[in-house]
């Protein structure tokens, strides 16, 4: 007997909207509504929006939490100030990724102690609890997990911020890039953060059931593009984000993934230091590189990579980008063979189809 799927305060609005819904790390969740295609343009074009609520949501509050959580991630949360945001990774011994997650430091109590959010993977939300709850001093540090009692909507695109400014007195404009800030919108409090996975400006909007329905209602009613999982990781790969589970995950590091720009050796001890430090100093055996198709067959996930009829490595994410009009991947090769300009090959059932390395990301926004 399989077990039933969680569902999101929103659910009853996405059936509404005639969604089809799939499983997704243990919730029923919209895979899309009008199309993915139409979906991906809204947001790269203008705005639309995600019910993003299944996410791990955990607040947490102690003295010295920053200093508490270092030796946690390879990342220097020291530098932190009150509102800002900083992404990151849990590690385990051998610097595999555990969970890729973002931690929102808040500020200070009234006694002094420190604040933050941590927002992680549905899929990892129970073992990051766990693990989480196991390495932390559980006398000093508060810890309460509010995955469930949260809405929280995703508002990404060109007009996102102009769309959701008409909604809160909050000076939405003053919340930079990987900052966050709480505030109110439609006359109920509301916390936002300045942060996404689409590759968009935009804004993440955590509020109470009641008023994330409401504020769902309100975005759906302003012409706001409700978007599915389809889109979201057309959207997400483009912009060459890892999805934990298939580009990034337990048996791969920060500086295979890509994501060295993550590790500080300096900080002080912290948990696969050793596992880093000895591939800074003895090199990779593989990276993840971007990979442009030479024709219109889409590379999958555990897709063979090949050069000369050998295989060499594996496709992690693939699908045909809306955005630039060509299929496109993610795969981890030899480091000899990660060079932008470099032609492989994918085995596309049991033929090779032509791909060359591109450099990362497929698609980067233009800054205003």
């Amino acid at each position: 007997m399989t077990e039933s799927l969680k569902t999101t305060p929103l659910f009853h609005q996405h059936q509404h909207l005639n969604a089809r819904m799939m499983g997704f790390g243990g919730w029923s969740m919209p895979v899309q509504y009008e199309g993915i295609t139409a979906e991906h343009h809204s947001v790269r074009q203008n705005v639309g929006m995600f019910d993003i609520s299944h996410m791990g949501k955990f607040l947490l509050k102690g003295p010295h939490l920053r200093e508490q959580l270092q030796p946690l991630v390879p990342s220097d949360l020291s530098q932190l100030v009150p509102g800002q945001a900083k992404y990151s990774v849990f590690l385990n011994e051998q610097a595999g990724i555990i969970d890729d997650l973002i931690f929102y430091f808040e500020g200070y109590t009234d006694a002094g102690l420190e604040t933050g959010k941590l927002i992680v993977n549905a899929a990892t939300t129970v073992k990051d609890k766990a693990w989480l709850l196991e390495h932390l001093c559980a006398e000093q540090i508060g810890f309460e997990d509010v995955s469930a009692a949260q809405v929280l909507i995703a508002i990404q695109g060109p007009r996102a911020i102009a769309t959701l400014q008409s909604l809160t007195p909050t000076d939405l404009n003053t919340i930079r890039n990987y900052r966050h800030q709480a505030g109110t919108i439609l006359g109920q409090p509301a916390w936002f953060a300045r942060t996404g996975y689409t590759g968009e400006d935009g804004f993440e909007v955590m509020v109470d059931p009641d008023t994330g329905q409401h504020l769902w209602q309100t975005l759906l009613d302003a012409g706001v593009t409700p978007c599915g999982l389809g889109a979201r990781d057309t959207l997400r790969l483009e912009a060459a984000m890892a999805l934990y589970g298939q580009d990034i995950d337990d048996t791969i590091t920060p500086y295979e993934a890509g994501l060295g720009w993550l590790v500080n050796l300096d900080k002080g001890n912290f948990i696969g230091v050793d596992t880093l430090q000895a591939q800074q100093q003895n090199g990779l055996k593989q990276q993840l590189v971007g990979l442009e198709m030479q024709g219109r067959h889409i590379a999958r996930h555990d897709y063979p990579v090949c050069l000369n009829n050998e295989t060499v490595g594996k496709v992690t994410s693939g699908t045909f980008s809306p955005t630039l009009g060509k299929a496109i991947a993610l795969a981890y090769v030899p480091p000899s063979l990660a060079k932008p300009g470099t032609e492989l090959q994918v085995m596309i059932r049991n033929k090779p189809q032509r791909a060359t390395v591109v450099k990362k990301p497929f698609y980067q926004r233009a800054k205003p």
